[in-house]
């Protein structure tokens, strides 16, 4: 059977759609561009405006001083752990969570649902979460980057829906039938069943993790336990130099550096995404048509 042939309205909609679409790729993926053809690009040629399709005097002097500076290494092995461990623990807490709220059959679950909700639009400000954090003891150390703020109500929310939406109850019933406790269920049949969603809220608290410099601000003092994400805002807004001598070379190297850290912060988590984009494209649609 052959297709109906479209009409000249569903073309021209289908190239207005096609064009409007090109143009939004141009507007979000040039200033990525312009930063990768900056960062092989000489200073000079990028600060006169040369630079803006091709790069201009090509040169790596800014990755180059960008690896041989130890405060970059110093950063990423602290991102790649905060990150790591900070995913991990955010699971931890976050998947046991949404499932037991999930559950019909616990008792005030919609009591302790409101509380989660309460948190997304109220906090207790600044002020009173740095001294409690600051009396527990956990101020200046590793694990203020990852305990405190481990649970995100956002993502508990998705999980939660997706659990509700997909598990069904019959196999918990059955499960039970056979001698399978909650933990055990949870474990062997909920999870292996939820990679979709487990990959979803994983990106969401990894990507968190990578890109956390606020909370570094606030929290952390010891340039042993500062992120990568600190170091480049210490690089991009303090101007901080590589030998600390202010004068026109370092001024140009800095101006290289910039563009060369962002892409080297950057390039990471762009590698890590494609590895679970089905999972991430699946989990998305679920948590957000079914609820």
């Amino acid at each position: 059977m052959i297709g109906k042939q479209k009409s000249y309205n569903d073309l021209f909609f289908d190239l207005f759609v096609f064009i409007f679409g090109i143009v939004i790729l141009i507007i979000t993926a040039y200033p990525l561009y312009f930063i990768i053809i900056a960062s092989f690009s000489d200073s000079i040629a990028v600060n006169s405006g040369k630079v803006w399709l091709l790069p201009s005097n090509i040169t790596f002097e800014g990755y180059i001083k960008v690896f041989q500076d130890e405060r970059i290494w110093r950063g990423y092995r602290n991102t790649i752990l905060y990150t790591i461990s900070g995913t991990f623990i955010s699971l931890l807490f976050t998947l046991p969570a949404a499932y037991s709220l999930s559950r019909k059959d616990l008792p005030g679950r919609k009591i302790i649902m409101m509380y989660f909700i309460f948190t997304m639009f109220f906090s207790g400000g600044l002020i009173p979460t740095y001294l409690t954090v600051r009396q527990f003891g956990l101020a200046n150390t590793f694990w203020v980057l990852i305990i405190p703020f481990s649970v995100s109500a956002y993502n508990l929310i998705i999980a939660r829906t997706f659990f509700s939406s997909t598990i069904p109850v019959e196999l918990f019933e059955a499960a039970t039938i056979d001698g399978c406790g909650n933990t055990r269920f949870f474990v062997l049949i909920v999870l292996p069943l939820s990679k979709a969603i487990i990959a979803v809220i994983g990106l969401y608290y990894a990507v968190g993790q990578w890109n956390q410099f606020f909370l570094s601000l606030i929290y952390v003092r010891k340039e042993s336990l500062v992120p990568l994400q600190m170091v480049l805002r210490n690089l991009l807004l303090q101007n901080q130099l590589i030998s600390g001598v202010y004068n026109e070379e370092d001024q140009r190297i800095g101006e290289i550096m910039r563009y060369s850290f962002i892409i080297v912060s950057t390039v990471p988590i762009m590698f890590f995404y494609p590895l679970i984009q089905k999972y991430f494209t699946k989990g998305v649609m679920i948590g957000s048509i079914k609820g």
